[in-house]
């Protein structure tokens, strides 16, 4: 393979570099994608052969009395987790990118639960939270829950699942923000302290703008991931009670893998995908993010 088969003129890398990156997205996305896309439109129990049924499945959609409450659930899932997990990853994430005496200890305890599957935090969370045995039974009382069932209320059940899906995905973001924090040119600091900033106004003014793309990039993630969550909700409450934590993707799932309806679960995958690319566009395109420049030039 010749050099300039594989580099530009300009020293870049040639776009031979993306074709095993592009071959691996397209085997394991484009074609699945496209073959929920067609499974939408055929009636398949997950046994035998799918049937042709036209848009049988999409007619469903204007009559499917779950789906209005799903949709919002998942919609309040996503706000709530995306706020919560901003508001404290940012300010965690610049923190740890310091000095500070044993920040490196309490970084490494912030870390923990990045080690962990959704399902080892459902499960531990499910023992923390019964309310006969676990931490629930102890700490409910405290906060108004006198029996502590948490996960048993209708009211209470999707916060307790968002907070649970905080917990777990905090370090990731947090990781984010350090790594990013680490990379503002120290310059930009000493200059500020010369002129008499203080470290909030160093915050806002120099360390929040610069990390204007990493707030874009982690927002995408946590927005985009919040329409995937299904693991965690079906292992603690499994979208009860009722159906007061039924988000949409476990919607999908159980109308896929409980009721054995491929096809109707498959419409629901095809508008989980729109809803996620579409989402993650606007935010593209509302933060301008698509004409960032680098903020180090002439550094």
């Amino acid at each position: 393979m010749s050099c300039t088969a594989t580099r530009r003129h300009d020293g870049r890398p040639g776009a031979l570099w993306a074709v095993p990156a592009l071959l691996y997205f397209a085997l394991f996305a484009v074609v699945p994608m496209a073959l929920v896309v067609g499974l939408s439109f055929c009636r398949w129990s997950g046994l035998g052969s799918p049937h042709w049924a036209g848009t049988a499945n999409w007619s469903r959609l204007l009559h499917d009395p779950r789906l209005g409450q799903s949709l919002r659930l998942s919609l309040l899932l996503t706000a709530v987790t995306w706020a919560v997990q901003t508001l404290i990853c940012l300010p965690l994430g610049v923190w740890c990118a310091g000095h500070q005496r044993g920040r490196a200890v309490l970084s490494t305890l912030f870390f923990v639960p990045l080690l962990m599957s959704s399902a080892a935090v459902a499960l531990l969370f499910s023992a923390l939270l019964d309310p006969n045995f676990g931490l629930a039974h102890t700490i409910g009382p405290w906060l108004g829950v006198d029996d502590g069932n948490f996960i048993g209320d209708p009211n209470l059940a999707l916060w307790t699942v968002m907070a649970v899906i905080t917990w777990q995905f905090v370090p990731f973001h947090t990781l984010l923000y350090q790594a990013a924090a680490r990379q503002v040119p120290a310059q930009l600091y000493e200059a500020a302290t010369i002129d008499g900033a203080e470290r909030w106004r160093q915050f806002f003014s120099i360390t929040l703008p610069q990390l204007r793309n990493t707030v874009v990039t982690s927002s995408v993630l946590i927005l985009v991931g919040s329409l995937t969550y299904f693991d965690i909700v079906l292992i603690l409450t499994n979208g009860g009670p009722g159906t007061s934590t039924r988000i949409l993707p476990l919607h999908m799932y159980l109308t896929g893998f409980s009721s054995f309806d491929m096809g109707y679960a498959s419409v629901l995958a095809v508008l989980l995908l729109v809803a996620g690319t579409t989402l993650s566009l606007l935010v593209v395109r509302v933060t301008g993010f698509r004409r960032m420049a680098s903020q180090r030039e002439g550094l």
